[in-house]
């Protein structure tokens, strides 16, 4: 495996051969991850897994995404690719995973794996990735050995406790925030708080991923170099020149019968607050991608997206790129977007350091991947949870604070947005809401 700090130039030897090519595999994905270090893209039981890593790409810093990107197609540029199956996610990939902050201790990454299992539109394959020199090019291809899939297995027992910001301190981080946000000095804010954990069990992940995957379908489900979760949102997709996201903003409980529920719905689709907070969130996205496109459509009001444990109001985003952008660079423009930073932005990331007074991480980060001809899928990091290789385990969740939010109510969100991660290490779910 070869780790290079895109901060410097990559040694002249680095170069990958890869071959892709179909194969007739129908088992599930999950099964077949490395336990300890799960490489993973999934939704709707599709998409890409990782084994072992054939090169890194390691930034820091502001720029740190446009580093990766220039990283990035340095490698790609001297690739040999041998793609015989053309899908999204075929050929050489690197799943990616960026720190939220430009002044965060964590670490931003590419991984290149060695072998790569993927299914799209019911087509499976497998690429082999390969690191190759003046000695090595002309050698075959080693043979691809796919692990057996592995049994289900309970989910890891997790126990979470308050983290950085426990629950009386974030309600009184909102409070100030509204405060500020009523004396003019910012619109939105987006406060989050952590919670944490231990994990003790070697297979833990694997199970983790496909409680996820199982309860959470419709979502992203991801495992990049120890960040897990299912996110609902995606940042930016781009495939042969064509660019679509979806914005998130706005978020309601389910009810507890599908009357409630639907009422729970409709008050989300009318509500004020939620409309507001959603209206700021697209048009940071609208703003940031509309330059890099020759067109962009938003969809013509928000909807209502349903998940297994809470409603959204979503937006959807699809256009045509005019600049030749890769999905990199859109999200190098659109990160971090109103809907996990606020309004004006820049005010909001000074408020978030201030109130929150915890790293993030790579929590509300891009999370994804990228391919040789710099198309990809992205998500923003939510309902996840960042795994250390001592075993500890942190969660984050937040909120989008606006002028008439209450800091109970936020707090209670909060929980709501836990439930995925929470559960997938084990705890039981939460009581259900009253009608």
């Amino acid at each position: 495996m070869t780790r290079t700090d895109a901060a410097a130039p990559l040694a002249a030897d680095t170069r990958l051969r890869v071959r892709t090519a179909a194969v007739d595999e129908t088992a599930p994905l999950v099964p077949r991850l490395d336990p300890r270090r799960p490489l993973l893209w999934m939704r709707r039981g599709e998409g890409l897994i990782g084994l072992g890593e054939a090169l890194r790409i390691e930034t820091r810093g502001p720029d740190r995404i446009g580093d990766a990107a220039r990283a990035w197609r340095a490698v790609a540029s001297t690739a040999d690719v041998d793609d015989r199956v053309g899908l999204p996610g075929s050929g050489l990939v690197a799943f990616g995973a960026i720190a939220f902050a430009d002044e965060s201790a964590a670490t931003s990454v590419l991984v290149v794996p060695e072998i790569v299992l993927g299914r799209r539109d019911g087509r499976a394959w497998v690429t082999r990735i390969e690191r190759i020199d003046g000695v090595s090019a002309d050698a075959p291809p080693e043979p691809v050995e796919l692990p057996a899939p592995a049994p289900k297995r309970d989910v890891p027992r997790v126990r979470f406790t308050p983290g950085a910001l426990p629950p009386e301190a974030y309600t009184s981080a909102v409070a100030e925030a509204v405060r500020r946000i009523d004396d003019g000095h910012v619109e939105k804010v987006v406060l989050a708080r952590e919670i944490v954990g231990t994990l003790h069990e070697d297979a833990g992940l694997r199970a983790a991923l496909a409680k996820l995957a199982d309860d959470y379908p419709d979502t992203w489900v991801f495992a990049v170099d120890g960040l897990i979760g299912a996110s609902p949102e995606t940042l930016v997709r781009v495939d042969h020149g064509t660019v679509s996201a979806r914005v998130l903003a706005g978020t309601a409980s389910r009810g507890a019968d599908a009357a409630s529920d639907r009422e729970r719905a409709a008050a989300l689709a009318s509500s004020h607050k939620d409309l507001a907070e959603h209206a700021l969130a697209v048009e940071s996205a609208v703003a940031t991608l509309a330059p890099h496109t020759a067109r962009l459509d938003a969809s013509p009001e928000p909807f209502t997206l349903q998940l297994p444990n809470l409603w959204h109001l979503a937006t959807d985003l699809k256009g045509t790129l005019g600049d030749g952008s890769s999905s990199l660079d859109l999200v190098r423009a659109v990160h971090p977007t109103a809907a996990v930073a606020g309004t004006p932005r820049n005010v909001a990331l000074a408020e978030i350091a201030e109130l929150e007074g915890f790293d993030r991480g790579r929590y509300a980060g891009p999370v994804g991947w990228v391919d040789a001809d710099g198309d990809g899928e992205w998500a923003i990091a939510l309902r996840c949870a960042q795994v250390e290789p001592d075993g500890t385990v942190r969660a984050y969740a937040g909120c989008g604070i606006v002028h008439d939010s209450v800091p109970d109510d936020e707090l209670a969100e909060t929980d709501m947005k836990f439930r995925p991660i929470v559960e997938a290490f084990g705890a039981p779910p939460p009581s259900p809401p009253v009608p």
